[in-house]
């Protein structure tokens, strides 16, 4: 593989996943341990990750590019959405967080009689030619790497909406569990979603336990449901079910 490409699939592997050991990387990326040590001193020095102990870890606050993250553990994802969907019932408002997990919900409601929210145009895209759903917009600035809306018009509109049922994304979920994001920007977003719906899912694959993230969104106890894929850190589970969450595994 050339050094470029695994430079570029490193980076993906952190921005999805948050911190990797060495060894880890390396069997991903079919390589010797020597040449990813090697990758990870060159993508430090350009200020593209920060190395740890052992392995490696994102640079908290960059963007993550959706096309990107959209690839990474792509099946646990769509399982995830499909579960999801499951749960919706015909005539609902949903409120549909960025993100490409809820995107890939957005998928699986195709067809469906639904009021749909979103500030993510990723949904917009999805859904525009469904006619059986009503798709509302929220209004802001847009987010071109991560194609979202954000800001105080976002927040607004929010604040004059009630949802039945909310997908909340994330970018990681802490053993205590909160839920963090590694945007600041987006946080109010998160928060005034969680306000505006009767029943919050967040959607998280196992890769967010305890994935990324330096801001916090919010607390289990504002959590209703949480969907996830087997292999997610057992830990974090039980503490989410002692709080009152009900987990699904798929």
């Amino acid at each position: 593989m050339l050094r470029d490409r695994r430079h570029e699939l490193i980076l993906r592997i952190l921005r999805a996943e948050g911190t990797a050991t060495v060894e880890a990387l390396a069997e991903r990326l079919e390589t010797s341990v020597a040449t990813i040590r090697r990758d990870l001193v060159q993508l430090d020095d350009e200020g593209l990750l920060r190395r740890v102990y052992g392995g490696a870890m994102p640079i908290e606050g960059k963007d993550e590019p959706f096309l990107d993250v959209s690839a990474v553990r792509a099946e646990e994802k769509d399982r995830i959405a499909q579960k999801c969907a499951e749960l919706v019932r015909d005539g609902e408002t949903v409120l549909l967080d960025i993100g490409t997990t809820a995107h890939r919900v957005a998928r699986h409601l195709r067809g469906r009689n639904l009021t749909v929210v979103t500030s993510s145009l990723a949904v917009l895209e999805e859904l525009n030619d469904d006619e059986g759903i009503q798709l509302l917009l929220l209004g802001g600035m847009v987010r071109r790497d991560y194609r979202s809306l954000v800001g105080f018009l976002t927040e607004d509109n929010l604040r004059q909406i009630k949802a039945d049922r909310l997908f909340l994304g994330t970018s990681g979920v802490r053993p205590g569990g909160h839920v963090m994001d590694t945007t600041v920007v987006e946080v109010p977003v998160k928060r005034a979603m969680i306000a505006a719906s009767d029943h919050v899912v967040l959607v998280a694959d196992s890769g967010k336990f305890p994935g990324t993230g330096m801001a916090r969104v919010c607390g289990p106890e504002q959590l209703d449901v949480v969907v996830t894929n087997a292999g997610t850190d057992p830990g974090t589970l039980s503490t989410l079910r002692e709080a009152g969450v009900e987990v699904i595994e798929v």
